[in-house]
């Protein structure tokens, strides 16, 4: 435990599995699966790289704990977004959201997107693993479009990530998060335009 600000309250310092994730997840988003390596999440966890192993036998295995990282922290948001009165504030603030990350989206791309892009080039279960919080994130869509009264929500959810996928992507490869926040713009108008 550490003492911190807050009143002289003692404050918990998470524990080195959690760290190890939260780690994992900012360097594979940060470098890639490929060009990480467990001592570099080591390091970022503040985490001696032999005791990494207590926890995960293999890089493949932390590398799961960050996608379930990727989901958990997708189904927080879910919920917070469902607390919202309509669907169009739902499907909003999710795009708030994503404008909000337009700087990181603009170094490193999605989180979720660049490391499903990397997997999605494997066939070893990490592949499906990745998908399934691709598939969450969809299927959360579909629902706001069905609510809204839409019988194409399912299309429209689709494309509505492709459309996210995409001025990530380019984004990145211009490195100009102005990108994003314009497009963001132009999807809260069609959600609109949907009512």
């Amino acid at each position: 435990m550490t003492k911190s600000d807050n009143g002289g309250r003692a404050a918990v310092k998470p524990g080195k599995r959690e760290r190890l994730v939260a780690a994992a997840s900012r360097v594979l988003h940060e470098q890639g699966v490929e060009k990480t390596t467990l001592a570099d999440i080591a390091r970022v966890a503040d985490v001696p790289v032999g005791n990494v192993y207590y926890y995960f036998k293999t890089k493949d295995q932390l590398v799961e704990a960050a996608i379930e990282g990727y989901a958990q922290g997708l189904q927080a948001m879910i919920a917070s977004l469902d607390q919202l009165h309509s669907p169009q504030e739902r499907l909003k603030a999710l795009l708030g959201g994503w404008a909000e990350q337009r700087e990181l989206a603009a170094r490193y791309g999605c989180p979720t997107g660049t490391l499903s892009s990397e997997l999605g080039k494997r066939a070893d279960g990490l592949d499906l693993a990745a998908a399934t919080v691709m598939q969450l994130l969809i299927d959360w869509a579909e629902q706001q479009f069905h609510s809204m009264g839409r019988s194409d929500s399912r299309d429209l959810a689709i494309s509505l990530v492709a459309a996210y996928q995409g001025i990530s992507l380019l984004t990145n490869v211009f490195h100009d998060p102005e990108l994003m926040a314009g497009q963001i713009h132009r999807l809260e108008d069609w959600i609109d335009s949907l009512a």
